[in-house]
């Protein structure tokens, strides 16, 4: 009960003790307690989870073309359902297109509370004020350590390995048209671990005497949808 309580103190856990119907004293319990060598705090995963409903993350990822030039796409992950909630793509990201992302994220009062991002050079003055407008607290991540912003770079490795992987981009302009159709296949078809085995959008289970099983293809031929027809 201490080890999965670290917050809770000696008289805490001797009225749990009560409550279970053990007879027991509040010393011997402080007796037995284990140990704390440092002042409990809670960890990176806990404040992830805590706040999961209002914290999204964002970050950036490279896409080489066919003639060998990089392009640069931001996209925005919400934490409490791992929807992609907007990404776009610049040969040439500045600080101010960077804080336009922002606002075309949320708009409408739809902000964060937190946005969780690494210490990147492009994020300048711009992006921090119209965050500050926007009432969003950033998080920053400690450097090199991306491993900090979890669900942001598991989608992008999902990204790669799902979509790019498998696609020589053209332009600028196909690489929005690949990313417009994996967004929308990621965000209403594709099953997570995480969410019980639902998509981000949340889809209803079909069951047998729905009609036949059919195949509907998703981001041209790469992925498929499932689904019953009658």
């Amino acid at each position: 009960m201490a080890s999965e309580n670290p917050l809770w103190g000696a008289p805490r856990i001797h009225g749990e003790l009560l409550m279970l119907g053990f007879d027991i004293a509040q010393a011997t319990v402080s007796k037995y307690m284990p140990r704390i060598r440092k002042p409990p705090s809670q960890t990176w995963r806990t404040f992830l989870k805590n706040h999961m409903n209002v914290t999204d993350a964002c970050d950036f990822f490279v896409v080489p073309t066919v003639t060998f030039r990089l392009l640069f796409c931001f996209v925005v992950l919400s934490h409490s359902r791992r929807r992609i909630v907007h990404f776009n793509a610049t040969q040439y990201p500045s600080a101010e297109w960077t804080a336009q992302q922002i606002v075309e994220a949320f708009p409408d009062d739809t902000e964060t509370r937190f946005l969780i991002r690494d210490r990147d050079g492009i994020y300048g003055d711009c992006f921090r004020r119209k965050a500050e407008v926007m009432d969003i607290e950033e998080v920053l991540i400690a450097p090199h350590s991306p491993w900090q912003n979890p669900y942001c770079e598991r989608v992008i490795g999902s990204i790669r390995r799902e979509c790019f992987d498998h696609v020589i981009v053209l332009g600028e302009k196909h690489l929005l048209r690949i990313m417009r159709e994996y967004v929308s296949y990621y965000n209403e078809c594709r099953t997570h671990l995480s969410l019980g085995k639902d998509s981000p959008t949340s889809r209803p289970i079909e069951f047998r005497s729905s009609g036949k099983i059919v195949a509907i293809p998703q981001v041209g031929g790469l992925h498929h949808r499932y689904k019953r027809v009658a």
